[in-house]
C-alpha cells in the first residue's frame, strides 16, 4: 500500500490511496485540468482513478468532484449528509456508506471516522490492506475517543496541523474566522495534534504527515517542532504536505 497527496491546504485538497488495483482518491478541491496536472505529477493517469471518496462538502474539497467523476466515470462514495450538501458542485448521484460501519472498496478496507467539524455528516478515514493501516485526519475542530480508538496502531498518519495557537490569535483574519477556525469544530492546531499523538500507540508509524496547514496562521517549521517532540525524534522526519506541490508516493512497508 502506499499513498499521495495532491496537495493540501485551504485553496484544495485531494489525497490517492493505491493498493493493489485500487487507486482511490480522497475529495477532489482542484478543477478539473488543475486535477489532471497534479495526477500527471505524480505518474497517475486519471483513468486508473477507482472510487473518490469526499470527506464533507467544503469547497476546498469537494468543488471538483462533480466534473471529475462525470469525466471519468468514477464512482463516487460519501455520506447521506455530504450528498445533499454537494449538490451545490453538481453533485447528486453517489454511492452511500454509514459513517459507523467499515466498507470494502477492492483490496482496500475503508473505515469511517466520525469527526466534529461545521459540516453535514462530515468523516475521515483509515484504510487498510490487511497488513497495514493508514490514517487521514483533517479537518477536525476537536479529538473524541472515537478518533482515538479508530486511529490507533496505525502505521502512517495523515495528522492535520492547521495552525499555530498564537500565530492564529495574532493574525490578519477577523475574529469570527479566528473563532471558527480554532474552535471545537473547526481546524487542530499543532498543539492539538501533537496531544494526540501522545495519546497514541506511534510504535509501528512509518510514516507522519503533517497536512492541511494555514499559508497565513502557521509554518512547516512550527508544525513539525510541536509533533517532533512527542514522538521525540528528528523535526525532519516528520513529513510537510504542502498547498502547492502535496507530497510524492509514500510506501508502507
Amino acid at each position: 500500500m502506499r499513498f499521495a497527496l495532491l496537495g493540501s491546504g485551504s485553496r484544495g485538497n485531494a489525497s490517492l490511496v493505491e493498493a493493489g488495483d485500487a487507486v482511490i482518491m480522497v475529495d477532489c478541491g482542484f478543477a478539473l485540468g488543475e486535477t489532471e496536472a497534479r495526477l500527471t505529477r505524480l505518474g497517475v493517469a486519471p483513468q486508473r482513478i477507482t472510487a473518490l471518496l469526499i470527506t464533507h462538502e467544503h469547497g476546498d474539497h469537494a468543488s471538483g468532484v462533480a466534473l471529475f467523476a462525470a469525466r471519468y466515470q468514477v464512482p463516487v462514495w460519501c455520506t447521506a449528509g455530504t450528498r445533499a450538501a454537494c449538490g451545490k458542485f453538481g453533485l447528486h448521484r453517489a454511492e452511500l456508506f454509514s459513517p459507523q460501519t467499515p466498507f470494502a472498496l477492492a483490496a482496500l478496507e475503508v473505515t469511517p471516522i466520525t469527526v466534529p467539524h461545521d459540516a453535514c455528516e462530515p468523516t475521515q478515514f483509515v484504510f487498510s490492506d490487511g497488513r497495514h493501516r493508514l490514517g487521514l485526519l483533517t479537518d477536525t475542530g476537536s479529538i473524541t475517543p472515537h478518533i482515538r480508538e479508530r486511529l490507533a496502531d496505525c502505521d502512517a498518519l495523515i495528522l492535520e496541523c492547521n495552525h499555530d495557537r498564537n500565530l492564529l490569535e495574532q493574525g490578519p483574519y477577523p475574529a469570527k474566522l479566528k473563532k471558527r477556525v480554532g474552535g471545537r469544530f473547526g481546524h487542530l492546531s499543532n498543539a492539538q495534534a501533537a496531544e494526540l499523538l501522545a495519546e497514541l500507540d506511534c510504535g509501528k508509524l512509518q510514516h507522519l504527515v503533517a497536512a492541511h496547514l494555514s499559508e497565513k496562521n502557521n509554518t512547516p517549521q512550527l508544525a513539525r517542532a510541536a509533533v517532533a517532540q512527542v514522538l521525540d525524534c528528528e523535526a525532519d522526519w516528520v513529513q510537510v504536505a504542502t498547498q502547492d506541490g502535496g507530497l510524492d508516493w509514500r510506501e508502507l512497508h
